[in-house]
């Protein structure tokens, strides 16, 4: 069991951070003791690493909230990888929708500027 300065310190966030995951049940909360200090088993590390390498992947911490668990339910990690796999593949497909937004619009404003370029060739 570590205090939640040794915990952060280890698992390289911050006290704060650890706090926050806990209120939102990313980490379970630490055991309190004696002068109402929360300590925190040895796991907690490992667990704090595994939602530091699903934000990597660019996983919300809501998206987190969600697949965390089965990572430490699972063993084998293959429930855990296919629901990541399903969320990249969501992100993947809302970017993609995002890049032909992009282009539709840049495609408008090369049409404007090529009305405008027009106009004022008229007017000299």
């Amino acid at each position: 069991m570590m205090r939640i300065g040794e915990l952060a310190k280890q698992a390289k966030v911050t006290p704060r951070t650890v706090r926050y995951y806990e209120s939102l049940g990313l980490i379970p909360p630490g055991e309190r003791e004696g002068a109402g200090q929360h300590h925190y088993p040895e796991q907690t590390v490992a667990r704090l690493q595994k939602i530091d390498q699903l934000k990597a992947l660019g996983l919300s911490l809501e998206e987190i909230g969600k697949v965390i668990h089965l990572y430490f339910d699972d063993p084998s990690g293959k429930k855990a990888k296919t629901k990541v796999l399903e969320m990249l593949r969501g992100h993947l497909a809302e970017t993609e929708a995002q890049l032909m937004s992009l282009k539709q619009f840049r495609s408008d404003i090369l049409g404007h500027i090529k009305r405008f370029e027009r106009w004022f060739e008229t007017e000299s």
